[in-house]
This record gives structure tokens, C-alpha cells and sequence, in this order.
């Protein structure tokens, strides 16, 4: 029973320890058997496998009082079914999509309020909403604006700046 559980602790190391080395395995075997084996090297899934191999055959050991080759075996499918949990999750991550990046083109069109009052010759500031998310912008005009006024965004001069109008009530 021993090296059951010294075999399911040394599964837990190797699982913190893929925390730290990410993707280590992963490219060792690429390839090998017509790609059969892609993924299922990773460290991840082999320290499952290691981790429930080990803790599964404890349990048999102890619970039911098997001898050493049926604990293994126990503890073997209970590994294989770890292992196969832990591809199949991370592969699942893998394909998880995230949203578009929101960037300044997407401020066109959109209204915020002046901060900063707008002088006809220079720059004021605009909070601005991007990505849902409150933001100050620089922001200059071809008329003055006075603060607290609602404008509409025409353009973006750069990643900090914009050109606005107020908005005609």
C-alpha cells in the first residue's frame, strides 16, 4: 500500500509541477504513432494518470484487501479514465474562443461626456465607454465644448485621442 500511495503523492508533484513547466511533454512525442499520442503526454494528463494509478490501488488495497496485480489493474483503468478526463478538458479549453478585443475604431459613433472642457483651438477629455469599460480620452473639436456636455465621437485620431462634435438636442 505504500507504493501505491508514494506513486499517487509523486502524481500530485508532477501535477504542481506542470503548473510551472507548461508544456513540457507535450512536444516530446510529437508525431509518434501517426499523432496518435498528441495530447495524451502532456504533463497533465500523465500526472493524473500516475496521481489515480496510485490512489486507486490504495483504495483497492485497502478497501477490499486485493493483492498487488489486481490493485494495479484497478488502479491502472482508474488512471486511463483520469488521463482521458484531463485530455478531453484541456482540449475543450483549448477551443474556448474568447471576444474581440475592443480598439479605438470601435469608439466611433458612440457618445460620452466632457470631462475637461474643450477649447476651439486645443484638447479637452471625454469619458468614453470601451469594451464596457469607463475610459478618459483626449478630445478635440472643431467648436468649443463646454464640460459636462454629451458629444459623438467622429473619428480617432490615435490609441488616446478623438475628434467629437456635441451632440444637437
Amino acid at each position: 500500500m505504500a507504493w501505491f500511495l508514494g506513486l499517487g503523492i509523486t502524481g500530485v508533484v508532477l501535477l504542481a509541477l506542470s503548473l510551472v513547466f507548461d508544456g513540457v511533454l507535450d512536444g516530446a512525442f510529437d508525431g509518434a504513432l501517426g499523432g496518435a499520442l498528441d495530447g495524451w503526454l502532456s504533463l497533465p494528463a500523465v500526472a493524473g494518470f500516475l496521481a489515480m494509478t496510485g490512489f486507486g490501488g490504495a483504495i483497492v488495497t485497502a478497501a477490499v484487501g486485493a493483492g498487488p496485480v489486481v490493485a494495479t489493474a484497478s488502479g491502472a483503468v482508474c488512471g486511463l479514465g483520469t488521463a482521458w478526463l484531463t485530455f478531453s478538458f484541456s482540449r475543450i479549453l483549448m477551443r474556448e474562443q474568447t471576444a474581440v478585443t475592443p480598439t479605438g475604431d470601435d469608439l466611433v459613433g458612440t457618445s460620452g461626456r466632457v470631462v475637461t472642457a474643450i477649447p476651439p483651438d486645443g484638447y479637452g477629455e471625454v469619458l468614453l465607454r470601451l469594451g464596457g469599460q469607463p475610459m478618459k480620452f483626449a478630445a478635440r473639436g472643431a467648436v468649443p465644448v463646454p464640460r459636462g456636455a454629451e458629444v459623438w465621437v467622429e473619428a480617432t485620431a490615435s490609441a488616446t485621442s478623438v475628434v467629437v462634435r456635441p451632440v444637437d438636442c
